[in-house]
C-alpha cells in the first residue's frame, strides 16, 4: 500500500506521522476496512476529522490525536461499534461535534488538551460512557446535568478553570476516579459523601482552605491529594525550627528531671518562666518546652480509612518522623494508636 506504512496486525491500522490531511483509502482493500477494529492517525495534519472514516465499520478504537483537528463531521455517527474515541491536543471546542454526537455507544472519551470553553452538551447523551477525559481545556463550570452519565467510573477535569463542584457529582453511583486538580476550586460541597464508589480524589492546585466534615463519610477513599491548596500550605509552609536558648535549656532541664526549687530559690521572673512549660504532647518523650518548639503536622485518621493534617508542637525535631513509614507518628495520641495501621490510608501533600 503506497505510502501508507506501519500496519501492525489485521485488526490495527496505524497511520499515524505520515503528515497526512486527508484519509485516502483508494489502496486500502475492502477486507483490510472490515477487518480494521483499531485505527492510528496521531501526529498528522487533519483539521476536520475525514467522512471516509467511515468504510472502516468494525472499528473500535480511533485515535486522532495531535492534528490540528478542529471538527468531527457527521460521518463519525455510522461507526456503530466504536467504543473509544482519543483526541487529545487539537482544535476542538464545543462547536466541534455534530448535534447527534450523543447517540453513539462510546464508553472512553479523551478530548484533553482542547479549546472547549463549556461542558459539551453532547457528552451528557452518552448512557454508555464510563471514562471521559477533558482536562487541559478552558471549562469554567461542571453543568449539573452531569447526573445523566450515570456509568461513568472515571471523571479527569484536570487543567481547566473550574470554581465550584455540582452537588449532583454525587449522583454518579460508579465513579470512583474524579480528578479535579488544577482548577479554582474554593470548596467543596458535603454532598460529595454520598458517593460510594468513589477511591481516589485529586483536588491539588485549587484555593480550598477546608474539607467539610462530610467527607469523612466516603468509606471507599484510597487516595486524597490536597497539595498546593492554602488548606495545606497553612500547615506545612515556614515550618522553621529556632534552637532553644539557654534559658529554655534550663528550664528544660530542671522541668524534665523534676529537679525541686522553693519560689524564695530563685528570682521571680524564673519562677514564672518555669511555669509556663508545655509539655510535649508526644507520649514517648516525656519533655517539656517554652518558647521554643517544632510545629508539626499530625495525620489524624478519620474513620480509619484516611489521613488528615492538623498541627500540632513538639519540644525538639527528635520528636517527629513525617518521613517515617509507620503510618503511625511517634507522636500519635493513645486514641489514635488503637487504631489499626492497615486501615490508614494516604492523604497526598506533595
Amino acid at each position: 500500500m503506497d505510502g501508507y506504512e506501519g500496519l501492525e496486525g489485521e485488526k490495527v491500522l496505524n497511520l499515524s506521522r505520515l503528515n497526512l490531511d486527508n484519509l485516502d483509502l483508494e489502496h486500502v482493500g475492502e477486507e483490510r476496512k472490515r477487518d480494521t477494529q483499531q485505527l492510528l492517525l496521531v501526529y498528522n495534519r487533519f483539521i476536520m476529522l475525514p467522512g471516509s472514516i467511515c468504510h472502516f465499520s468494525n472499528l473500535v478504537f480511533l485515535d486522532i490525536s495531535c492534528n490540528r483537528l478542529a471538527f468531527i463531521c457527521e460521518d463519525i455517527l455510522r461507526l456503530s461499534k466504536l467504543k473509544t474515541l482519543v483526541a487529545k491536543n487539537n482544535r476542538l471546542d464545543e462547536f466541534s461535534l455534530p448535534k447527534d454526537f450523543g447517540t453513539m455507544s462510546l464508553e472512553v472519551v479523551n478530548f484533553s488538551g482542547n479549546r472547549f470553553e463549556e461542558f459539551p452538551s453532547e457528552f451528557l447523551n452518552l448512557q454508555r460512557l464510563q471514562s471521559l477525559s477533558l482536562g487541559g481545556n478552558r471549562l469554567k463550570t461542571i453543568p449539573a446535568e452531569i447526573e445523566h452519565l450515570t456509568s461513568l467510573e472515571l471523571l479527569y477535569l484536570g487543567g481547566n478553570s473550574i470554581t465550584s463542584i455540582p452537588p449532583e457529582l454525587a449522583n454518579l453511583p460508579y465513579l470512583s476516579y474524579l480528578v479535579l486538580c488544577d482548577n479554582r476550586i474554593q470548596s467543596i460541597p458535603p454532598q460529595l459523601a454520598q458517593m460510594r464508589s468513589l477511591r481516589s480524589l485529586s483536588l491539588h492546585n485549587n484555593l480550598l482552605t477546608y474539607l467539610p466534615r462530610e467527607i469523612l463519610s466516603l468509606f471507599q477513599l484510597q487516595e486524597l491529594s490536597l497539595r498546593g491548596n492554602p488548606l495545606v500550605v497553612r500547615f506545612v509552609k515556614d515550618m522553621t525550627y529556632d534552637p532553644p536558648s539557654l534559658l529554655e535549656l534550663a528550664g528544660r532541664t530542671v522541668k524534665s528531671r523534676n529537679l525541686p526549687y522553693k519560689p524564695e530559690d530563685l528570682p521571680g521572673n524564673l519562677v514564672r518562666y518555669l511555669d509556663l512549660a508545655s509539655k510535649c504532647p508526644n507520649p514517648k518523650c516525656g519533655g517539656v518546652y517554652f518558647d521554643s518548639c517544632v510545629r508539626h503536622i499530625k495525620f489524624v485518621d478519620f474513620c480509619g480509612k484516611y489521613r488528615l493534617p492538623l498541627m500540632h508542637y513538639l519540644c525538639s525535631p527528635e520528636c517527629s518522623s513525617p518521613c517515617s513509614s509507620n503510618p503511625q507518628s511517634d507522636a500519635d495520641s493513645e486514641d489514635e494508636n488503637s487504631v489499626p495501621a492497615h486501615r490508614m490510608q494516604k492523604v497526598l501533600l506533595g
